[in-house]
């Protein structure tokens, strides 16, 4: 992995991979802040997590981590069962690192929520020779390549700074930087900032960002009943969140706090954050070769990336499992997208 500053080592890839999974009891699942993981807080805050683990006779503890890289190595050094992350980040960490993972939710799509940011510039094209910070080999070094594609540019005309989300804020507003790629809630802060302007972001690509809960699919294996509540409780706060009568403000008010936001700034995120709502929604997704074709791209732009490990002869070589299809080795299954829990949820069996 290609992470400096956040590196997981390979003997805890290792040790993750390799330690056997039982069934068990409890369950740690940890989050971090973005419009469309705030649910997970409300979760935990609302005790409606707590009512599904009930439910099924097991305990589930949710935990926020800071920085997001950060919680996506924790999990995968096998410190959480779950994490809410990105699909590209779930292939190119946990997948790449050798830990059997499986996407038991399709949260949304980031539409407009991710965005390339410069400062006192209207274009894209102005980004030509400039220092570009961001979470290096993110999603947002994704949107990075695939903006300057749409104006026939590529990352050689830019200089990449791998920058920890935790500090993105403070270093793009020390005037040190003009130009910047970063996800929401972080995206609206920047934008408040003088001359700042959003040249391309992720609504310009539908679909290929796509958000949710993986689980370590040994854990999930020998445990349905965690894929149960979380799924249970994931669509009973779908429910509850959407529409505007007082209850489902009061529940995205909540969530905009948890977020260190109001009612009105979570909307706006929300506004540029494909949803879906219901399990149905997110089946239509799952279900769709399209997703195929979207995550051939994400592994090929991995792979032209170095993401896919030392000396990985090809984009195919971590295998992706969908139910429409399998991208990559068949014999080397780290990714999967099951829609066995959302499907039980669409026919009310949870």
């Amino acid at each position: 992995m290609k992470f400096p500053t956040k590196k997981v080592s390979a003997l805890l890839f290792a040790l993750a991979a390799s330690t056997p999974t039982l069934a068990q009891d409890n369950f740690k699942v940890c989050w971090s802040i973005y419009a469309g993981w705030m649910p997970w807080a409300y979760a935990s805050q609302s005790g409606i997590i707590n009512k599904w683990a009930d439910k099924y006779d097991i305990s589930i503890d949710v935990v926020q981590i800071n920085d997001y890289v950060e919680s996506m190595n924790q999990y995968t050094a096998g410190q959480f069962d779950a994490c809410t992350m990105a699909q590209m980040d779930a292939l190119t960490i946990p997948a790449v690192g050798g830990v059997d993972s499986t996407v038991l939710i399709a949260g949304d799509y980031s539409n407009g929520n991710d965005a390339i940011i410069l400062f006192d510039k209207d274009s894209l094209e102005d980004i030509k020779g400039q220092r570009v910070n961001l979470v290096e080999y993110s999603v947002s070094h994704y949107l990075l390549a695939r903006g300057l594609e749409s104006v026939g540019m590529s990352e050689r005309d830019v200089q990449v700074v791998n920058t920890s989300d935790a500090d993105l804020l403070s270093v793009f507003g020390s005037g040190d930087i003009n130009a910047t790629v970063t996800w929401n809630p972080l995206v609206s802060e920047i934008l408040s900032m003088p001359k700042t302007k959003d040249v391309f972001n992720s609504s310009q690509i539908p679909g290929e960002i796509i958000d949710g809960l993986i689980v370590n699919t040994d854990t999930l294996r020998a445990n349905p009943a965690l894929g149960k509540a979380l799924t249970g409780a994931w669509y009973e706060i779908m429910a509850n969140m959407s529409g505007n009568d007082e209850n489902a403000k009061e529940v995205r008010t909540m969530m905009a706090e948890a977020a260190e936001t109001d009612l009105e700034g979570y909307d706006a995120q929300l506004a540029k954050t494909h949803m879906y709502y219901t399990p149905e929604a997110a089946l239509e997704l799952v279900n769709s070769p399209k997703l195929v074709e979207t995550m051939t791209h994400v592994a090929e732009f991995s792979f032209e990336h170095g993401l896919l490990g030392e000396g990985a002869p090809s984009a195919d070589i971590v295998g992706i499992e969908m139910p429409a299809g399998v991208y990559g080795d068949p014999n080397n299954i780290k990714l999967r997208f099951d829609n066995t829990y959302m499907q039980m949820a669409a026919d009310g069996q949870l």
